[in-house]
């Protein structure tokens, strides 16, 4: 399906020649965006433009500069590591749209389908959670780079009101706890943080990972990203149960690897924040604005909402919980 507009786009970019009409394929753009493989004459390439509105049965709208904010990303991070994010090929800030490299599937799979198809490597997960670290270590305390992701707004409106107002509203019992983790989070500016490290947005290179999809970027609290990786992994545990084990295991192995790395302040208060923030989005993607759409056993939501809320509203809630028990205690809860 082409796009006759965004084609236009290309040619005065210059990734379209004169006069061609390129093949465009639809690819998965999750619930955010439009993404296309575009082959030319000269070779592939993918192309994404962000929405408006969000594809989601709630009304969730969003900022699409988004797509600048990607942008700024890839490019801060590739020239730290230019192995870890696809070039950036050309940028349509008008459209909020931009080109980047094709990774061809055969050699970069998608984590999640990689994990789906059983194929699940603690190994692999400590690259991520090796490279993850290296990101916020490399961007602690810079003010350079807070100016240049002066973002709050927009991870306010993709990921802070989504993820933790909108549940406080539906859920009493813990409404001032998830409040308190949004003001916090909101207040903490220490690193770039993508905002949405989901396996779904990690490709498994020949190298390593790869990282995609960081819409949401943001200069601010760093325990996000690595609690929201966690969170992913841990809900899929619930989910493929045959590779339960594996799955915590590689939760595991991620924490291990990025707490190891951590230079920046104190490793043990961070994890406790991580840990806070894990349990608070255990619970949005059961209950939030965009809930996780393979979950779809009755059991296993009940499972999670109870779990996740007893981390939220126990004895321990107010000082926060260790990510590395959270991730223990829910590997002996799948044994």
């Amino acid at each position: 399906m082409r796009d006759e507009t965004v084609i236009e786009h290309l040619r005065a970019s210059g990734l379209v020649a004169p006069g061609e009409t390129p093949e465009m394929t639809a690819l998965s753009g999750g619930v955010s965006c439009d993404v296309w493989r575009v082959d030319t004459a000269k070779g592939s390439f993918a192309v994404k433009r962000a929405l408006p509105k969000l594809r989601v049965e709630a009304d969730w709208f969003a900022p699409v500069e988004r797509a600048e904010s990607e942008v700024r990303w890839l490019r801060r991070v590739g020239a730290l590591a230019p192995d870890i994010v696809p070039a950036i090929l050309a940028e349509v800030p008008e459209a909020h749209l931009f080109a980047m490299g094709f990774l061809e599937p055969a050699q970069h799979p998608v984590w999640k389908d990689e994990m789906i198809a059983g194929r699940v490597d603690p190994a692999f997960a400590a690259k991520v959670g090796a490279a993850l670290v290296g990101i916020h270590a490399a961007t602690a305390n810079d003010p350079a780079i807070a100016r240049d992701f002066d973002t709050g707004a927009l991870f306010h409106a993709l990921r802070v009101e989504p993820f933790l107002l909108y549940v406080a509203q539906h859920h009493a019992d813990v409404a001032q706890r998830l409040q308190t983790l949004a003001d916090d989070l909101e207040a903490r500016h220490v690193a770039l943080v993508h905002g949405d490290v989901s396996p779904k947005n990690i490709l498994v290179g020949p190298g390593g990972p790869v990282f995609l999809d960081a819409e949401c970027a943001v200069y601010g609290d760093p325990a996000f990203d690595l609690a929201f990786c966690t969170t992913h992994l841990l809900l899929k545990a619930v989910w493929l149960k045959p590779n339960a084990a594996r799955l915590t295991a590689s939760a595991a192995a991620m924490a291990a690897a990025y707490r190891a790395g951590i230079d920046w302040e104190d490793a043990d208060a961070f994890m406790q924040r991580a840990g806070a923030l894990t349990a608070a989005l255990l619970l949005a993607r059961v209950d939030g604005k965009s809930p996780a759409p393979y979950l779809t056993d009755d059991a296993d939501r009940i499972e999670i909402r109870s779990r996740a809320k007893a981390l939220l509203a126990g004895p321990d809630a107010e000082s926060g919980t260790d990510l590395e028990q959270i991730i223990a205690a829910w590997r002996e809860g799948r044994e």
